[in-house]
């Protein structure tokens, strides 16, 4: 398991109380998750102040000394993409650090591929020669991302939920083939800086939508140098909720894209992958059932 953050909003906005001093922050989170989990095996946080990625990562906890803090403080962005990791596969190290990097692409992923080590050398094959070299780790989630970036290069013309979906399927095709009784969990954020997509599969992962500036509860202070001329628009996801706002469950088995609108758009993935949902963890369920009463 890792814990995920991503955020979307069509003006630039501080988003330090949500990484660092929110009641649940992502912080918070690497230290102990809702499970009593802690998630200490490196962190990662990424954006795009000026329409280039800039992505800090270190294989060590977010908790540990000043420098996940200080990275914090200093995201000013519209796109953000940020992890704790707990690791399953790959031992702790930069190279298996998230938010993986390639160009303007970034991605994020928690959950596993129980089959991973039997699927590898199909995903490997089936990628474009040029990320097949590309990679640094030996993390599941390094051979989604690759995969995915190989997908998009053949199919430039279709959207990010489009590419996912597709890669997701056959990812989820050929662990069954291998191992049918094999546990699969595909939590996933993906973006081009401009867009951003995701999944949800048999891991938590929640919402919040806000379409007006407020006065964080926090620090006082609004998180952005509001443009009067337009209406303030942006997303919230992450593996739990960060405030004790009303966050909202990412229903299990969608793939999801923030429209231009900055708005959530789902759509349930197909046959192949809602098989999967019956391996839900029944934990998972039971925290939304009590998030949502909140």
């Amino acid at each position: 398991m890792c814990r995920l953050y991503g955020f979307h909003a069509n003006e630039p906005t501080r988003i330090e109380c949500s990484l660092i001093h929110a009641q649940n922050a992502l912080m918070e989170q690497s230290i102990r998750d809702q499970h009593g989990l802690t998630h200490g095996h490196g962190w990662g946080v990424a954006g795009y102040p000026d329409g280039l990625p800039f992505v800090e990562k270190q294989a060590w906890a977010a908790y540990h000394g000043e420098h996940f803090k200080k990275t914090a403080s200093r995201v000013y962005a519209r796109t953000v993409i940020a992890h704790v990791r707990r690791a399953t596969v790959g031992a702790p190290s930069i190279e298996n650090t998230h938010p993986f990097e390639h160009g303007r692409w970034l991605l994020a992923h928690n959950g596993t591929i129980g089959a991973f080590e039997q699927i590898r050398d199909q995903m490997l094959e089936a990628m474009d020669p040029l990320h097949r070299n590309e990679i640094h780790g030996n993390t599941d989630s390094e051979h989604i991302f690759r995969y995915l970036l190989s997908l998009a290069i053949k199919a430039p013309e279709k959207e990010l939920r489009h590419v996912l979906h597709d890669g997701l399927k056959q990812i989820v095709r050929w662990s069954r083939e291998a191992n049918s009784e094999a546990k699969i969990s595909l939590n996933i954020l993906w973006t081009d800086g401009d867009h951003l997509a995701g999944s949800r599969l048999n891991r938590t992962l929640w919402f919040l939508e806000r379409d007006d500036i407020i006065h964080c509860d926090i620090c006082g202070q609004p998180h952005v140098h509001h443009d009067p001329k337009r209406d303030y628009r942006a997303v919230e996801v992450a593996s739990e909720p960060i405030t004790d706002e009303k966050w909202l469950g990412v229903p299990n088995g969608t793939v999801f894209s923030i429209d231009p609108d900055v708005r959530m758009h789902f759509e349930p993935m197909d046959a192949v992958l809602l098989e999967m949902m019956e391996g839900a963890p029944d934990e998972e369920a039971r925290e939304e059932a009590d998030q949502s009463t909140k």
